[in-house]
């Protein structure tokens, strides 16, 4: 599978104004394998619809409305799709999904539509989903099935193993109830009237039945803190090291934090083709896969994508967006803008000032980003011998294992990074999938593929830059690793470091944040990207956003991108125009 772009050339015509606009009969797009001219139709000479970055959410977008008939260009910076969810050479034969690297939450309803199986998507279980390596040779597993996670932690405390059991049916039973939010519009807080009662009414039908002790767990959830759920549920460090190691990875806050305890929630909501509670996969020929099929799926329809092609501005005319302008200069218009860019990025830096409400840039300036995380992915020339892991143990069950701290020092670590300090190795969360030995694409014989996703970093170091300080990160975490698999140093024939800002660099991401701001009570649902915009319309009438910064967040799931093309078409159907005051 080819991973490098089959490079076009885009020739560009001088419009009437001076400036240069891509003209169908002379653009050829740039791009993977089904690209290649723009069309002799006329009509495209202004699209339907244009992407802002070919992210998974940019092409989940992109494809639906291609789907629906419209003409819908995607345009990435980048010379491969897929933004964060990619796989890439890291050394000759060797890929690695660099950034997103287990598929966990990727919308049944996305599988579906866009029939990704048959565009060569295949995800397989991880099984065991999760499993924490642990001072003194201990290895914890926890599997699909409750009752089996239940005797490993019944090894260490028969009382535990019943907590387990009590806390797996609690929380899936609250996820279950957060689920039909997650691809459903947040209420809107503006509406008024009888709409307004309308709003109120949709909300409370989602929540129906919602009562008593339930209401309770649902409060607990969105405000509690892991570390208080933890230590009054269970008396083991094993058992506890294993719910820290489920928490979300990515988000702000050490497990003593309110807030903390929605993590655990976001791993039980539902994903896979068969909307599996719980679902962790491995993604075969690594997450890239994941883009490569929905970009596939769009092609089929008849999207384009555009790759190389960076915009530097969205194009607006009398408070409606009609296009955009790319780095050098080319302009595209189109009918309908969707921007899979962080919000930071779409409306502080693509649009002028004059172009949106004063309070509503404030808002988005106020989003928390601040990337609390990194990436160090290496080549291995023998597999991670991990203590304690059971002789018995299949590739399978060797294919993960997860180093948590244990909560106190979480806590440590987390405050250690909001002084813009990094951490000790071993106050580092890290997470290593040795993706290889499931999937053999991915290295030749002899080599091995790790990658390991290590928080909680500061986005600003205090002292000093991450470019002096790059190295430093990639030693302290092989020093944490060496501790549960000491063969690990000595194997490394090539790594890949990416600190908070390589993640803003390379991939896009304001201030390193994964999830285009960060998850908490206070950022999502009607909240998210910032109150009074949560329905992927903007105040510039025509233009979305439609990436992680919207509803319902970060994660590979594809739910943002899905939502905003249904909200997109909904607004053509009826000819709606939600800008200027209206989302």
């Amino acid at each position: 599978m080819s991973l490098g772009p089959q490079r076009g050339a885009t020739s560009p015509a001088v419009s009437a104004s001076g400036r240069r606009s891509v003209l169908p009969d002379a653009a050829v797009v740039r791009g993977a394998a089904g690209s290649g001219p723009l069309g002799p139709d006329p009509a495209a000479t202004r699209w339907d619809v244009l992407v802002i970055g070919a992210g998974h959410n940019g092409l989940v977008a992109g494809s639906m409305l291609a789907r629906a008939g419209l003409s819908t260009l995607v345009l990435e910076r980048r010379d491969i799709v897929g933004g964060c969810c990619v796989t890439e050479e890291i050394a000759p034969g060797c890929r690695a999904s660099t950034t997103s690297y287990i598929a966990s939450m990727l919308r049944p309803e996305v599988i579906r539509e866009l029939r990704l199986g048959q565009h060569g998507l295949r995800m397989v279980p991880c099984e065991p989903a999760l499993q924490v390596a642990l001072d003194g040779g201990d290895v914890l597993a926890a599997w699909g099935d409750a009752e089996r996670t239940a005797a490993e932690i019944r090894r260490y405390s028969a009382a535990d193993a019943r907590a387990y059991l009590a806390a797996d049916v609690e929380l899936k039973a609250l996820a279950a109830r957060l689920q039909p939010l997650f691809t459903k519009l947040p209420p809107d807080t503006k509406a008024t009237g009888l709409r307004g009662y309308r709003e109120l009414l949709r909300l409370g039908a989602s929540l129906r039945g919602v009562r008593g002790a339930e209401l309770d767990g649902l409060t607990r959830l969105l405000t509690g803190s892991l570390g208080q759920y933890v230590d009054a549920r269970f008396e083991s460090r094993h058992a506890k090291a294993l719910l820290l190691a489920n928490n979300l990875y990515g988000k702000h806050g050490g497990p003593y934090q309110p807030g903390t305890l929605l993590g655990l929630a976001f791993h039980l909501l539902t994903g896979g083709e068969h909307a599996e509670q719980g679902f962790f996969g491995h993604v075969m020929g690594g997450m890239g896969a994941i883009s490569d099929a929905i970009a596939s799926a769009g092609r089929a329809a008849g999207m384009q994508i555009a790759t190389g092609a960076e915009v530097a501005r969205i194009l607006v005319r009398d408070g409606r967006a009609v296009g955009v302008a790319l780095e050098d200069g080319t302009e595209i218009g189109a009918r309908t803008v969707l921007s899979g860019a962080d919000p930071k990025r779409t409306f502080l830096g693509l649009i002028g000032k004059e172009d949106l409400p004063e309070e509503f840039r404030a808002a988005v300036g106020g989003i928390k980003m601040d990337g609390p995380c990194g990436k160090v992915n290496l080549v291995l020339d023998a597999e991670p011998l991990v203590t304690g892991m059971p002789e018995d143990a299949g590739p399978a069950r060797r294919a993960l294992f997860t180093l948590p701290p244990d909560l106190d020092l979480a806590d440590a670590c987390y405050d250690r990074a909001k002084r813009g300090e990094l951490a000790d190795p071993d106050q580092l969360f890290v997470d290593c999938v040795v993706a290889s030995n499931v999937d053999d694409s991915l290295a030749p014989p002899g080599r091995h593929v790790m990658t390991c996703f290590v928080q909680y970093l500061p986005y600003q170091l205090a002292a000093g830059s991450w470019d002096d300080y790059r190295d430093e990160l990639g030693n302290r975490v092989l020093a944490r690793i060496s501790r549960f698999a000491p063969n690990v140093p000595g194997a490394v024939v090539a790594r890949q470091v990416l600190t908070p800002l390589d993640l803003e660099r390379e991939y896009g991401l304001t201030e390193g944040n994964i999830f285009h701001g960060d998850i908490s009570a206070d950022q999502l649902f009607h909240m998210r990207p910032v109150p009074g915009w949560a329905r992927y319309a903007t105040p510039v009438d025509g233009l979305y956003l439609c990436g992680a910064g919207a509803h319902p967040g970060g994660g590979v799931t594809g739910a943002p991108g899905y939502n905003a093309a249904r909200r997109v078409l909904a607004d053509l159907r009826t000819g709606r125009r939600p800008g200027r005051g209206r989302q």
